[in-house]
């Protein structure tokens, strides 16, 4: 448990509370904050399996808490975007489908683990996590985004259709190769 990048998942999920108070506050410099939380949040995410294994730190402690850490992360901010009313209510849509997508692969991963039937992280939802950071960074910044770079909103909501869709290919491949295995 105690290493580099246990401590930054860890920290990840301590940031929560702060980054849901600067996204409810409605400033610019509340804005810019949560942000800033929120990028170091994504590059802790990737830094933290990369030092793991890098210097042979990986710990069962991590491989559990890491995927969880980072759905949470994901999902704290998706509802709290629809809270600040950064997303309108059409945008709880693709929320839903990103956490519909996230529980489904959670509970795969669950049923079939005793098995010791695996489901890797394909390029795809690289691809997907990819969009999906970028574009909850975006639309953190809301109207305040707008000042700095004005297709702000459009360039978030438009990531994450990108995201959304990748989600339901990435999914669905789950799916199907859990449902090879049913049979």
């Amino acid at each position: 448990m105690r290493n580099l990048p246990n401590y930054m998942t860890v920290g990840r999920l301590l940031s929560l509370p702060i980054l849901v108070a600067m996204m409810l506050i409605n400033t610019e410099w509340a804005a810019w904050t949560a942000l800033g939380i929120y990028t170091l949040g994504c590059l802790t995410d990737w830094m933290d399996g990369y030092i793991a294994r890098k210097y042979k730190l990986e710990s069962a402690f991590g491989k559990f808490l890491d995927p969880v850490a980072d759905k949470i992360f994901i999902a704290t901010v998706l509802v709290t975007l629809i809270a600040n009313d950064n997303l309108p209510l059409w945008g709880s849509i693709p929320v839903i489908i990103i956490l519909s997508r996230e529980f489904l692969v959670s509970g795969l991963r669950e049923f079939f683990g005793p098995k010791n039937i695996q489901f890797p992280v394909s390029y795809l939802a690289k691809w997907k996590t990819t969009a999906q950071m970028f574009s909850l960074g975006f639309l953190i910044m809301g109207d305040w985004g707008e000042k700095v770079f004005p297709p702000n909103w459009e360039m978030g909501y438009g990531l994450l259709t990108i995201a959304t869709i990748l989600t339901m290919m990435t999914g669905w491949t789950y799916m199907k190769e859990g449902l090879k295995h049913l049979d």
